[in-house]
């Protein structure tokens, strides 16, 4: 139990002052508040906006002229045609539909679908993961790479199917 403190109790007189709330600078802006203000004689405050209610256009920036004067069409690099056949010749060979290489890649199924018909952006990211899986290369020079892959495929298939032979 709390213990009441020994000697006299009074009481304390002093005053105290409430203060009423600030105005906000929203609520000082209102019509109403001004107008009561000026008929108080109090301080209005006026500031004149730089070009404040004037209807015109700004000036045209650098930028946005060196896009107006660009003459090339302005896109992103999809997937090359050479890219797509690579990735699904290497998907059926390893007989993987689009949705199980999605999965084991961590991506979308809809990813595979894009990069399949040639709609997607090239993310490197996603083509690292999908060379890691299917064992080709899909990105650099893709002209000196497809030969080689499909050789060293062949071989490899080829050497597989020597060593296969004599042990019948």
């Amino acid at each position: 139990m709390p213990t009441r403190t020994s000697g006299v109790i009074t009481q304390d007189w002093e005053p105290v002052v409430l203060h009423k709330k600030a105005v906000r600078a929203s609520e000082a802006r209102d019509p109403k508040a001004v107008n009561a203000a000026l008929r108080q004689g109090g301080v209005v405050q006026t500031i004149k906006k730089f070009d404040g209610g004037q209807n015109k256009k700004p000036a045209t920036s650098l930028n946005t002229r060196k896009v107006d004067e660009e003459t090339e069409p302005l896109a992103h690099e999809k997937a090359a045609a050479e890219v797509r056949h690579i990735l699904q010749k290497a998907r059926l060979d390893k007989k993987l539909t689009q949705a199980q290489l999605a999965q084991l890649i961590n991506e979308k199924s809809q990813v595979v679908q894009d990069y399949e018909a040639g709609k997607a952006i090239c993310n490197q990211q996603v083509l690292a993961k999908m060379e890691r899986v299917l064992e080709v290369k899909l990105r650099g020079k893709l002209k000196d790479l497809k030969v080689n892959t499909m050789t060293s495929n062949s071989s490899a298939k080829a050497k597989t199917l020597q060593t296969r032979k004599p042990n019948l």
